[in-house]
């Protein structure tokens, strides 16, 4: 059986793990305790991952939505006979005294209408389907499956027997009829079994609560606000309560290009996604977020101090050493299957740049910086002026070799430019450095200047005294190296829109570029990236007409993936994409500074 498009699915969490749900019901994806750990469904990148699935025996059409501005799933099916609907969530729990399980995984069925004739498969497949689990039934406390010092307990009042390798059942609801299904997980400790009916119904309806009450602290009220709101629930789910890091996504190895080998882990932390992430919760009002994503960045990185990784788990760890699996099939048999990260690494220049603009976005927000902070900061430009002019990964992590990439020496400029402005507007002191900033400042302005703008295509380059293009160049307006109007960025805008765009959509670079088999699609963020150099241009209505353009690409839940196929619209990379997601959050917020700066 092949696996559902990567469009098919959304996402459910608690901000600690998250599911992907597909269309018909299933659970294809999931790893427990963490974001990162071992998977327990894993069907996504394996026919024989393991999946736990609800729906309908007879042919159906399918509706799905999020309930309002929340997390919570509802998917609608309607067959000849009947009507049901699904809701699925993690129930958010509140207070350290709480009895509820570690993690809690809540599916409540409902026959709208008719009857519906349903089936259901429980297939746990522990460790990538790495580890075996036997499943059995403890009266009154549900299906039991352990393996090592973790369980997982299965409480429903739906007669399941054992099948295969898991459980199945077929029952038959009626008008009015609920079904429960509860699954909790537990690792090192006693187990804890959520109750049902009325009970499950209220956590349900306390996480629903939850949900809403955490969006009405979004301050943005333009046009874009419905497409805002669905991304910033998408980066909460992203956000991990326990440390404050953001994920990049909740998956493994879904493919940039269908049977390629363009297949990478990203459940991990980007430093590359610091600035923009940053600019999108104080944009949007999320103050907590801010500060325990900032905590995030320039604590949990003392490990390396002072020098940056590019990626870490979220709990600052390094060791994300790559595996391949073997045993598993790939998404659509895209191998290989990774889990680990060899970004790890590499050298990215950008990421200090974008660690230093997030602790600026931070401050210009009305936030300090403790002193603490500032000596972090500090070091990270000491560490730039010792190596803006070694070549790098870049920001796209291509990994044959390291080259002087045009963006990583404007993300440097960016880097000491903001702490110059930080120590002039008397939240940090650079005790003594002043001057070697402000001349290495101005040496990487000029490095910039003469080898990374080429006259000839009228454009600034991938790399120095370079011939190609790049769209992380759009960045540039972004982080504030060139104003929108500068006739430099204005031709790079241009060039970029000229080599590198297709039915409206940009790839990151000429395909080929980077030296890999497989044409990869087009990279989600590079649009939005195109739409605040518009806006901020005062180009509102083509700006608009762009966004609107982009947005039409989410699927039906309002996600995106990394990438966009620009033939057939189809989503690709792991999903759903924090970076993408920032990206439209970040466009929509310089719209509607640019509207309220024309109708100032």
């Amino acid at each position: 059986m092949e696996q559902p498009a990567i469009k098919d699915y959304a996402i459910i969490g608690d901000c600690r793990t998250a599911a992907l749900v597909s269309r018909d019901g299933s659970i294809d994806w999931l790893c427990l305790p963490d974001f990162s750990s071992p998977s327990v469904f894993a069907r996504l990148i394996d026919e024989e991952g393991g999946y736990f699935a609800i729906r309908p025996r007879d042919i159906c059409t399918v509706k799905r939505r999020y309930i309002g501005s929340t997390a919570v799933l509802e998917t609608t099916f309607e067959t000849s006979t009947g009507v049901l609907r699904l809701v699925d969530l993690f129930p958010i729990v509140d207070g350290a005294t709480s009895l509820a399980p570690m993690r809690e995984l809540l599916r409540i069925t409902e026959c709208v209408s008719g009857s519906i004739e349903l089936e259901i498969i429980f297939n746990a497949q522990p460790n990538y389907r790495r580890t075996p689990i036997r499943m059995s039934y403890r009266c009154g406390f549900g299906w039991r499956g352990d393996w090592a010092n973790e369980l997982i307990v299965l409480n429903t009042k739906a007669e399941l027997v054992p099948s295969g390798t898991g459980l199945s059942g077929n029952m038959c609801l009626r008008t009015g009829e609920r079904q429960h299904f509860s699954l909790a997980y537990v690792r090192g400790d006693v187990a804890s079994v959520a109750p049902l009916g009325l009970e499950a119904d209220e956590r349900c309806e306390h996480t629903t609560t939850w949900w809403r009450n955490w969006t009405l602290q979004c301050s943005f009220d333009g046009r874009e606000r419905d497409s805002v709101l669905r991304s910033a629930v998408t980066l909460k789910l992203l956000t991990s309560c326990l440390s404050g890091a953001l994920i990049a996504a909740p998956t493994t190895s879904l493919p940039e290009a269908i049977g390629a080998k363009r297949n990478w882990d990203y459940r991990y932390c980007w430093m590359r996604d610091a600035g923009l992430a940053m600019n999108a919760f104080i944009g949007l009002g999320f103050h907590a977020e801010a500060e325990a994503y900032l905590n995030w960045l320039l604590h949990a990185t003392r490990l390396t101090w002072p020098r940056l990784n590019l990626v870490y788990d979220t709990y600052g760890r390094t060791h994300l050493r790559e595996q391949k699996l073997a045993h598993l099939s790939g998404y659509r048999h895209s191998q290989p299957v990774r889990i680990g990260n060899n970004a790890v690494d590499q050298l990215q220049l950008d990421a200090y740049g974008q660690v230093i603009v997030a602790a600026d976005a931070f401050a210009s927000g009305g936030q300090e910086l403790d002193a603490t902070e500032q000596r972090m900061l500090r070091g990270f430009g000491d560490v730039i002026c010792k190596i803006w002019r070694e070549p790098d990964n870049g920001i796209w992590e291509i990994a044959d070799r390291r080259r002087q990439y045009t963006l990583s020496k404007m993300l440097c400029w960016v880097a000491l430019d903001r702490l110059l402005s930080l120590e002039k507007r008397g939240i940090i002191k650079l005790k003594r450095r002043c001057e070697l900033f402000a001349r290495e400042c101005e040496a990487i302005g000029r490095c910039i200047e003469e080898h990374g703008f080429n006259s000839q295509i009228d454009s600034y380059t991938g790399v120095l005294d370079g011939q190609e293009v790049d769209a992380g160049l759009l960045l540039m307006v972004c982080v504030a190296y060139k104003n929108a109007t500068d006739p430099r960025a204005i031709s790079t805008y241009a060039r970029i829109q000229r080599d590198l765009s297709r039915t409206g959509l940009l790839y990151r670079y000429r395909p080929g570029s980077d030296g890999m088999a497989g044409e990869e699609g087009a990279f989600g963020i590079c649009g939005f990236w195109a739409v605040d150099h518009l806006a901020e241009r005062g180009q509102i209505e083509e700006a608009e007409r762009y966004f609107d353009h982009l947005v039409s690409f989410a699927n039906d839940v309002g996600l995106f993936a990394e990438e966009i196929d620009p033939g057939t619209g189809a989503a690709l990379g792991n999903f759903p994409q924090a970076f993408t997601h920032v990206g439209l959050i970040y466009a929509a917020l310089s719209l509607r500074k640019a509207r309220r700066k024309r109708a100032a």
